[in-house]
């Protein structure tokens, strides 16, 4: 019973693509509105596109993909949540190196 446990706490995640970026939500800023430390540095104005408001329930501290908008670079939208097992996985691949991340 121990070995199914294991097999389903380990997911392979989503990984960025494009222009898309992963990021943590730093605080949220009312309305589908957020802001998001991105890991290339950048701390950007995200939101949630109206596609996925009632699909994404995020809080701070979520580790989430973005993509930044073409037109302004300091702005984007929030496309993906990672759960607890993909974070972990992330982790132990090296994608995700930060120690704010706890689960």
């Amino acid at each position: 019973m121990e070995k199914n446990q294991e097999e389903q706490k380990i997911q392979r995640a989503k990984l960025p693509r494009g222009r898309e970026i992963m990021g943590i939500i730093e605080q949220r800023l009312g309305g589908n509105k957020m802001s998001v430390n991105c890991l290339d540095g950048k701390t950007r104005n995200c939101r949630v596109p109206g596609r996925l408001k009632r699909k994404l329930w995020l809080r701070p501290d979520d580790v989430v993909i973005i993509e930044p908008w073409e037109l302004d670079n300091n702005k984007g939208d929030v496309i993906f949540k990672y759960n607890k097992s993909q974070i972990a996985w992330l982790k132990k691949n090296n994608y995700l190196k930060t120690e704010k991340v706890e689960f």
